[in-house]
């Protein structure tokens, strides 16, 4: 399965919530069933620092997840481009990159 690359924007100071369906290569659903994810966004690929998402299973049997981040997090961001990936570990500790892309910070003026 190759990763989908999906962009995003945030907004500095607000909190942050996008649905995303993951399938297979055929774009059916995968069935998320016995699955983990794991998803953060650094300002590159080799940072030591990093942001986390909080990851929901809305519906784990139609591949429907939501990532999330608070605008306590949001707000110690600074403006630019990041990147960032969600990464699925199966229940034999198989892992594998669904989703990557870059993260665009927009700069709030109320924080």
């Amino acid at each position: 399965m190759a990763a989908v690359n999906t962009n995003l924007t945030i907004e500095q100071g607000a909190d942050y919530e996008i649905a995303l369906t993951i399938t297979n290569d055929d774009n059916s659903p995968l069935n998320l069933t016995d699955y983990t994810a794991a998803s953060v966004i650094r300002k590159h690929y080799g940072a030591s620092t990093s942001y986390a998402f909080t990851i929901t299973f809305v519906d784990r049997l139609s591949g429907e997840i939501t990532l999330s981040m608070p605008d306590t997090t949001t707000s110690t961001l600074s403006e630019g481009r990041y990147v960032y990936d969600v990464v699925l570990t199966s229940s034999t500790g198989t892992k594998t990159r669904v989703i990557q892309g870059n993260v665009l910070v927009n700069p709030g003026a109320t924080l």
